[in-house]
């Protein structure tokens, strides 16, 4: 199984970046899709979740309104779209596959956003 992350990078506050996340070697259709976050010296942290058909998405209440979760099951991938970052948004972003009803999973390696001026 390889869950991989791609996209993140050093961005302005108030600047976009958009993380993308390719599955391979599991059901797509049989995972829920999540994005986690940890900043340094803090613990890590739900940021989003879509469903394994994709209906029905959560945000935590730090990135609502500013963040957008998509998924194409088709292409086996899960993105976040970050509009109106924050400095407080700096964190390693982790993409989670997740067993239905469980949370048993397949993490991504991370990649780094980091929101500075």
């Amino acid at each position: 199984v390889q869950v991989v992350e791609s996209g993140g990078g050093l961005v302005q506050p108030g600047g976009s970046l958009r993380l993308s996340c390719t599955v391979s070697g599991l059901r797509f259709t049989w995972y829920v899709m999540k994005w986690f976050r940890q900043a340094p010296g803090k613990e890590r942290e739900f940021v989003a979740g879509v469903t394994s058909d994709g209906g029905r998405k959560s945000y935590a209440e730090s990135v609502k309104g500013r963040f957008t979760m998509s998924r194409d099951n088709v292409r086996r991938t899960v993105a976040l779209q970050m509009n109106s970052l924050k400095v407080e948004d700096t964190a390693v972003y982790y993409c989670k596959a997740e067993e239905i009803s469980t949370t048993n999973g397949y993490w991504g390696q991370g990649t780094q956003v980091t929101v500075s001026s």
